[in-house]
């Protein structure tokens, strides 16, 4: 098998399922205290799980596959296996009225993992961005998917922001809220 990254047309790969499974034994705990006219302030921390926490494409109403009808203008890359199947993936769209770009899935088989074809992937979407004269790159993940926010992190993004709600009305409760995560290739004025 080839791990060479190649792009993945619409016309072949509109509806290609992606098993997208996650397993963690932490996950991000948010606390948030109630907004006043004075402020608030949120909690973000990383605590273990008492199990494992796992979550399935089958569990969701709306599973993962590549070109869903609202991501208008996306793109796909992957890794495929000398028998056609999909190894590996990355899709991305443009967000025009905010001039970013929004990686909407990222998938690597198990077979794959630890070979570095994640950052390939997320060097492709970073190329994409650059060519297409985004300001930034985007995405989401969930405060279960330690892994997958660690790897993030490690290519450069940052917290942009959270949604409590996003999923469910206990999002919280079931430790799986929705984070955003930013990189941006130009920024100034950065405060920390």
């Amino acid at each position: 098998m080839h791990d060479e990254i190649i792009a993945l047309p619409k016309e072949k790969w509109k509806g290609t399922a992606i098993p997208l499974t996650t397993r963690s034994d932490s996950y991000y705990d948010i606390e948030i205290n109630p907004l006043t006219r004075e402020g608030c302030t949120v909690s973000i921390v990383r605590k273990p799980a008492e199990k494992e926490l796992v979550h399935t494409p089958e569990e969701y109403d709306f599973p993962d596959s590549l070109y869903q009808d609202h991501w208008e203008g996306a793109e796909a890359y992957g890794v495929v296996s000398d028998a056609g199947e999909m190894m590996a993936c990355i899709e991305v769209c443009p967000e025009e009225w905010s001039n970013r770009l929004m990686v909407t899935e990222l998938w690597v088989c198990d077979a794959l993992r630890g070979k570095g074809i994640g950052k390939r992937l997320m060097d492709k979407a970073k190329e994409v961005a650059l060519k297409q004269k985004r300001r930034a790159i985007i995405l989401e993940t969930q405060s279960c998917n330690t892994n997958a926010i660690g790897f993030y992190l490690h290519q450069g993004f940052e917290l942009i922001g959270f949604d409590t709600c996003c999923y469910t009305n206990n999002d919280i409760g079931r430790r799986e809220v929705r984070i955003d995560l930013g990189y941006f290739f130009h920024r100034e004025g950065r405060r920390r």
